[in-house]
C-alpha cells in the first residue's frame, strides 16, 4: 500500500497477507447465498425458549453475513441493514473455528456465517457457528463503538462510518427514501403522469437562481444545470398533457447553510385547469399522506410542535406584514413611501429592489417569515417577485401565488401558471432590467418558451416542494447536511 499505515493498520494488513497465503483470500468470494439476514433470523426464531431451539431439526444450516461490530471472547457481533445480531463459537466443539477466529478477526470486517439458532442463558437469540468465513477485510480501526463518530463534519465527509455507527442516521436515510416512493405513490394514485426533463438548459429559467454553468464540447457552447424544470414542464402542459410531476435534482450555484445546498431534490408538478386554490389544497393533500406513510403525526424542532394532522393555515402576505408590524403595505401607493419604510425600519433595499413589491416582500422576510412555526400557505405575492405568476386580477399588484412554511421556512412554492404571453414576454424584459441593475439571479428572454405560450397554455396551476427540506421537518432535522448522503462540502 502507498499510504503509511500505523502500527493497528499493520498488524490487520499482516492478517490479510496470512489469508492469502493460505488460499483464503477474502476479496475472491463473489456472491454468498444467506438464507436469513438478522431480521428474519429473530421473526423465525425469537418466540422459542431455549430448550425448544435446541430441539429443533433444520433442514439446512443458516447462513447470515454482516459487519463485525464487536468481540468479546467467543461472542461476535455483527451488523447487517435492520439490526445487530450475534454469533457464538463453542470452542470445544470448532477448534478450527475458534482459531480462525482468533488468528483473522478484527472489528469492520465483514463476515459470513453458517450455524444453529440457539439462545444464551440470558435469554439472547444468537447463531451457534461452525463455519465463519472473512469476505471483506477492514483495514482500518474503526471508530469506538459506544461514543461514534462526534465530529459532524467527519460524519458528512465520511458517510459510509457515520451509517455504519449511527443507527438515527441510517434511520433518516430510511425515511427519505420512504418519503419519496409515498410521494410517487400519491401521484400515481391520483393518475399522474411522472416526466423527465432535461438537467443542462440552453438558458437560465424557472427560479430566480444563480445557476452553475458548463461547456457542451461538441456543440461549443455553454449551457446551464437547470436551476428548476419549471418551463419545459409547462411545455408538456401546452402539448396535451393535463397532469404530470417531476422528482429530480436541480442546482443552484448559491451558499451553503443548514438549508441550502447546491444540489438539491425537488418535485414540481403541473395540472391542466387548476389555479393557485386547487394547488394549495394539492399541496395540504400531498403531505399529509406523505407524513402519514412514514407514520409521522407530529416533529418537534427546537422546542416547537408542528402537528401534521391539522388543517394548514392561508394568509395574504400583506396581512400577515400589518399583523406583525401595523403596516399595510396595500395602502402604499408610492416608491418613495416604501423606501422610506424600509429606512425606518432598517431593512435595506438593493439596487434592484426598488419596487414596492420587492420591499414588500423584504419586510416580509425580515419581520414574518421565521414566525411561521405551524403549517402555513402565505399567499398573493407581489407582482415584481413572481414573473411566472398569473395576476390576481382583483389588484394587479399581486399575484395568485403562495409559498408554504413550516418551522419558519419555505418549503413549497406554487401558483396560477401565467399563460398570457404578452404578459410574459414584458415580465421576462421586466427581469432583464433587474439584472442589469445587479440581479443577478434574474430570469433571461426565453423565446423558446414564449413561441410555446403562443401556442396556448390552458389556465394551469403549478407547484414545487423541496424534498430535502420536508425530510428535515418531517424527521426534526436541524441540517440539511444530516439528510442528505453525501452534502457538498468545503475542502479540507
Amino acid at each position: 500500500m502507498s499510504r503509511k499505515l500505523n502500527d493497528q493498520e499493520l498488524v490487520r494488513l499482516g492478517k490479510l497477507n496470512r489469508l492469502i497465503e493460505s488460499k483464503q483470500n477474502p476479496y475472491e468470494v463473489t456472491k454468498v447465498d444467506n438464507t436469513h439476514n438478522s431480521k428474519t433470523l429473530k421473526e423465525q426464531f425469537d418466540k422459542y425458549t431455549k430448550e425448544e431451539l435446541a430441539e429443533i431439526n433444520l433442514d439446512k444450516p443458516i447462513t447470515v453475513s454482516g459487519r463485525v461490530m464487536g468481540i468479546r471472547r467467543t461472542f461476535i457481533l455483527i451488523q447487517d441493514f435492520y439490526s445487530e445480531f450475534q454469533l457464538y463459537i463453542n470452542k470445544n466443539k470448532q477448534p478450527d473455528v475458534f482459531k480462525y477466529f482468533e488468528e483473522y478477526l478484527d472489528l469492520g470486517d465483514i463476515v459470513t456465517a453458517t450455524g444453529k439458532p440457539m439462545k444464551t442463558n440470558t435469554n439472547e437469540l444468537s447463531l451457534d457457528i461452525d463455519s465463519l468465513k472473512i469476505i471483506s477485510k477492514s483495514l482500518r480501526i474503526p471508530p469506538e463503538k459506544f461514543h461514534g463518530i462526534a465530529d459532524e463534519e467527519i460524519r458528512s465527509r465520511k458517510r459510509y462510518l457515520d451509517l455504519i455507527h449511527n443507527e438515527e442516521s441510517r434511520k433518516r436515510f430510511i425515511y427519505r427514501s420512504k418519503i419519496i416512493t409515498a410521494m410517487r405513490q400519491f401521484f400515481n394514485e391520483k393518475g399522474f403522469l411522472e416526466v423527465e426533463t432535461p438537467f443542462l438548459h440552453s438558458q437560465i429559467g424557472g427560479a430566480a437562481a444563480r445557476p452553475f454553468i458548463t461547456h457542451y464540447n461538441a456543440l461549443d457552447r455553454d449551457y446551464y444545470l437547470r436551476i428548476a424544470p419549471e418551463l419545459p414542464l409547462k411545455k408538456i402542459i401546452v402539448g396535451g398533457f393535463d397532469k404530470i410531476f417531476e422528482i429530480g435534482k436541480c442546482f443552484r450555484n448559491e451558499g451553503m447553510d443548514s438549508t441550502h445546498n447546491p444540489e438539491f431534490t425537488s418535485m414540481e408538478t403541473y395540472v391542466a385547469y387548476a389555479d393557485y386554490v386547487y394547488m394549495m389544497e394539492l399541496t395540504e393533500s400531498i403531505i399529509k399522506y406523505v407524513a402519514n406513510a412514514v407514520d409521522v403525526k407530529q416533529t418537534t424542532f427546537n422546542d416547537q410542535t408542528v402537528d401534521w394532522t391539522k388543517a394548514f393555515k392561508r394568509i395574504k402576505m400583506t396581512d400577515l406584514i400589518k399583523q406583525e408590524t401595523g403596516i399595510d403595505f396595500t395602502h402604499v401607493k408610492s416608491l418613495e413611501e416604501a423606501l422610506e419604510l424600509a429606512n425606518k425600519h432598517k431593512v435595506h433595499v438593493k439596487e434592484h429592489e426598488k419596487t414596492i413589491g420587492h420591499i414588500t416582500s423584504l419586510f416580509f422576510e425580515e419581520f414574518c417569515e421565521k414566525k411561521l412555526i405551524e403549517p402555513t400557505f402565505v399567499t398573493h405575492h407581489p407582482v415584481e417577485i413572481s414573473p411566472l405568476s398569473k395576476l390576481d386580477y382583483s389588484d394587479v399588484r399581486y399575484t395568485e401565488r403562495f409559498e408554504l412554511f413550516i418551522f419558519g421556512r419555505e418549503i413549497a412554492n406554487a401558483f396560477s401558471e401565467l399563460n398570457d404571453p404578452i404578459d410574459q414576454r414584458q415580465r421576462f424584459e421586466k427581469q432583464l432590467e433587474e439584472k442589469q441593475k445587479g440581479n443577478d439571479e434574474a430570469s433571461e428572454m426565453d423565446e423558446d418558451f414564449l413561441e410555446a405560450l403562443e401556442n396556448g397554455l390552458p389556465p394551469t396551476g403549478g407547484l414545487g416542494i423541496g424534498i430535502d427540506r420536508l425530510v428535515m421537518m418531517l424527521t426534526g432535522t436541524a441540517s440539511i447536511r444530516d439528510i442528505l448522503i453525501f452534502p457538498h462540502l468545503r475542502e479540507e
